[in-house]
């Protein structure tokens, strides 16, 4: 089972210490987080497109590229681009050139998108968001798979047997579709025979396995052999020495974060009740000690199947020498009880 750590580089003020980190400092945090995760043996680090004062990590494949320099087994993923608002070509063209720069071990995921400043941003109307994605993710794949292409859609020129450069190392390129819970999003990954990330940020991920079997069975339907689709997931949670130490750190960040980001969508304020039953068993925050981090890691393999999982542990807004210690611990005491099993 592959174990990764994924992060939107979040630069928040923390609220017990009052650090608030600078963009540099966390880009630069980034990249110490990726070479210590490939020194400890993880599988893959995942860095998600935002455009907030809050999260730094706005040019994604810039970013990974500077710690593919410095590394040279971890794979390198976007988690996720928002391709709704993004250029298809430009994205190709920026993971096909860190996939040479890393001599193949680059990923793109790519999504809608859960935040939506990106849209105004680059000039495009939320009324368009499903259209957007579907014609986008028709021309990065009508891309990847042709030197050359001829296409034309709704939001963007056509191209005329354009060539597109460079091209990746890796052939197919790895291209995969992050799902936040939507049926609709599972079966047109399944349809279009894309790997799927589910992103479990809240609720019980018992919920999801319907989600799973609909994908499985689309999958099936359209000529794809669903074993050769592995799942991945992505969890907020943080790993320390001690379970109540990484419950107790983690919350004051986590409940200012989810507080903040709840007021922009109309939820209201993270109760301690809710955040203990998110952090128990049956819940989608993935915190304690190793012991516990692997227990949950592993019961999610169990309910859903996943042969990946990708450990967010920014949300709580950390000192950068705790996130370093959770990245540590997920790469030697997590992953020698989840993988010796």
């Amino acid at each position: 089972m592959e174990l990764g750590i994924s992060s939107f580089a979040e630069a928040n003020r923390h609220p017990v210490t009052g650090e608030t980190p600078t963009h540099g400092d966390r880009l630069r945090d980034v990249v110490a987080e990726i070479e210590l995760a490939e020194r400890v043996g993880l599988d893959v680090y995942g860095l998600g497109e935002h455009h907030r004062i809050d999260m730094a990590a706005s040019s994604i494949a810039v970013t990974l590229a500077a710690a593919a320099a410095r590394t040279s087994t971890i794979r390198l993923s976007s988690a996720v681009v928002v391709l709704s608002s993004a250029d298809p070509v430009r994205t190709y063209q920026d993971f096909a050139t860190l996939d040479l720069i890393s001599s193949g071990r680059a990923e793109l995921l790519v999504g809608r998108g859960s935040f939506t400043e990106s849209f105004p941003l680059f000039g495009y109307s939320l009324s368009d968001y499903n259209e957007l994605f579907a014609e986008k993710l028709e021309l990065l794949l009508a891309i990847r798979d042709n030197e050359r292409v001829t296409w034309e859609g709704k939001f963007r020129s056509p191209l005329v047997d354009q060539g597109v450069y460079p091209r990746a190392m890796q052939d197919p390129f790895p291209i995969s579709i992050g799902v936040g819970g939507t049926p609709a999003s599972m079966v047109r990954a399944a349809q279009l025979g894309l790997p799927v990330t589910l992103a479990i940020i809240g609720g019980e991920p018992a919920r999801f396995r319907p989600l799973v079997d609909l994908y499985q069975r689309t999958l099936h339907t359209a000529g794809h052999d669903p074993e050769a689709f592995p799942l991945a997931v992505h969890g907020l949670g943080y790993v320390a020495d001690n379970k109540e130490e990484a419950i107790e750190t983690i919350y004051p960040g986590f409940k200012d974060t989810m507080t903040r980001i709840g007021r922009e969508r109309g939820w209201p304020p993270l109760t301690r009740e809710q955040f203990d039953w998110m952090a128990g068993p049956d819940g989608s925050l993935v915190v304690g000690n190793p012991q516990a981090v692997a227990d949950k890691i592993l019961q999610w393999r169990e309910i859903l199947g996943i042969e990946r999982f990708m450990l967010h542990s920014g949300t709580g807004n950390l000192p950068q020498e705790q996130i370093l210690r959770s990245v540590e611990l997920l790469g030697t005491d997590v992953s020698q009880i989840v993988r010796g099993r």
